[in-house]
């Protein structure tokens, strides 16, 4: 019974830690991202960088920012009511999604915020 409770403990942390590794590219570029959007389109992803440009719609509940992280840009569109001002530093993490796919070609590429942290 002991060696099946192991086997059950070992089996579930394998698991966890793949079902980790394919469904989360935390970590990744925004230069591998552009690169190659369909590695990590409709999966989390965070980026770490400066936010370039923000802007929004009042009244609006969207609200998007860019971020370059020095590899590139990309876009993060948000739900929140306040968006970070030009210069700050931040860690955001969510998922990537496109408007849509053309010609095999990604448009509108980006990141859609789950979670937005302030870095020093």
């Amino acid at each position: 019974m002991i060696r099946s409770q192991a086997h059950g403990l070992t089996l579930g942390i394998v698991l966890a830690a793949a079902t980790l590794t394919v469904g989360c590219a935390s970590g990744a570029s925004i230069n591998e991202v552009k690169t190659n959007p369909g590695r990590y389109v409709e999966r989390n992803v965070t980026v770490n960088g400066m936010v370039t440009s923000s802007w929004g719609i009042p009244l609006m509940p969207v609200k998007m920012f860019q971020v370059d992280d020095g590899t590139g840009e990309i876009l993060v569109v948000t739900d929140n009511r306040r968006v970070p001002s030009r210069g700050a530093r931040v860690r955001v993490t969510g998922r990537i999604e496109e408007f849509a796919t053309f010609g095999g070609r990604s448009i509108g590429l980006h990141l859609r915020e789950r979670d937005l942290d302030y870095r020093d």
